[in-house]
């Protein structure tokens, strides 16, 4: 099922994380006269890249993604500060070579989506208590709140793991306002007004910019937003506001949709091998990948650069130049140069490609 969504419902923009990477380049650069030609055919100058992980350390998380105390709650698997693993920008950050490589990297429709900037944001999140009740606001309202060089923040969620009991907050209950939402702040009756929705492994939910969202313990998911890390907090939880974690009550109501809700999408009934579209939108398509006996050939055609998220399995993925095997949330990113590559499964393959 896709999610489409139509150009009026995104007028403004946003901000983005990262593993370990690899580049080869070729001698010389080819593309130094050409980068500005919109009719230019790429030739493949990078190679597919992993980006070392950021683990951050949050209030609300768990052990999955790492044993530690205070507990680690994101792994940011791709963003524009996470760091080159190795090759030869290796310590560079990903801001740093999609500067130098521009179209290269990113692609003809990736270098017009945030301006130049690397533009999404990939991680994981491990939920052992809820999230803040927050909001995200669009393009135009980070613009006019934060200042240049804000973005606001569109995600979708796909879950991985969900115990019975876990739910997620997805928007508004009927009838809600900014003004009843303002009066239920003053109350402390927010909570009466969220839209509780349980949560399912498997399932997909898009978050647009505006909508009043929040993770529930006993989650771990995988997130793909627009490269911002911008948070408007309503309510959380009657924790204390120090270390960080303060509430933007005026600047929430100001964001918010009171008609724009997470829009779930069921879990895929997926064969052994096939390709599964999952979310649509003007910042991102996310779509699930399975395979079992017969390898993946796809390609970037010099459009956008593919980030690939292994859920379950192992592969062996190799490029004109490059040859990779991965595991369980092994990330790498293709750059639009590579063109055509392979996706060999080692076992059984479950994993998620997004691209611009």
């Amino acid at each position: 099922m896709w999610v489409q969504i139509p150009p009026s419902a995104h007028q403004a923009a946003s901000a983005a994380p990262k593993p370990g990477l690899l580049f080869v380049k070729t001698k010389g650069d080819p593309f130094s006269s050409l980068r500005s030609s919109s009719s230019f055919c790429f030739m493949s100058s990078l190679v597919a890249f992993e980006l070392t992980p950021i683990y951050r350390q949050r209030v609300w998380g768990g052990q999955r993604l790492k044993a530690a105390s205070p507990p680690i709650g994101e792994a940011w698997l791709v963003y524009e500060e996470n760091l080159v693993a190795v090759g030869p920008y290796a310590g560079r950050s990903l801001a740093d070579v999609t500067a130098l490589e521009g179209e290269a990297l990113l692609g003809r429709r990736g270098g017009r989506l945030a301006g130049g900037r690397f533009p999404l944001l990939i991680k994981l999140l491990d939920c052992a208590d809820w999230l803040s009740v927050q909001v995200h606001p669009n393009d135009q309202q980070a613009l006019e709140r934060e200042g240049p060089g804000y973005l606001g923040k569109t995600e979708a969620w796909h879950i991985l793991e969900a115990t019975p009991e876990a739910q997620v907050i997805a928007g508004l209950r009927p009838g809600a306002s900014a003004a009843k939402l303002a009066q239920s702040l003053r109350e402390g009756t927010l909570l009466n007004w969220l839209r509780y929705l349980p949560a399912q492994a498997g399932e997909t939910i898009f978050i647009p910019a505006g909508t009043v969202h929040a993770l529930g313990p006993g989650i771990l998911l995988y997130e793909v937003q627009q490269t911002s890390d911008l948070t408007y907090r309503l309510y959380d939880w009657d924790r204390p506001a120090a270390g960080g974690r303060a509430l933007h009550l005026e600047k929430s109501l100001a964001a918010i949709d009171p008609q724009a809700g997470g829009q779930p999408i069921p879990a895929a009934q997926t064969q052994p091998d096939g390709r599964y579209p999952l979310v649509n939108c003007p910042y991102f398509h996310l779509e699930l990948l399975t395979a079992h006996r017969q390898s993946l050939t796809l390609d970037t055609e010099g459009e956008s650069f593919h980030a690939l998220t292994i859920l379950e399995g192992q592969a062996q993925m190799t490029g004109d130049g490059w040859d990779r095997q991965l595991g369980r949330f092994g990330t790498i990113v293709v750059p639009a140069g590579c063109d055509h590559y392979h996706i060999k499964p080692l076992t059984h393959l479950r994993l998620l490609k997004v691209k611009v």
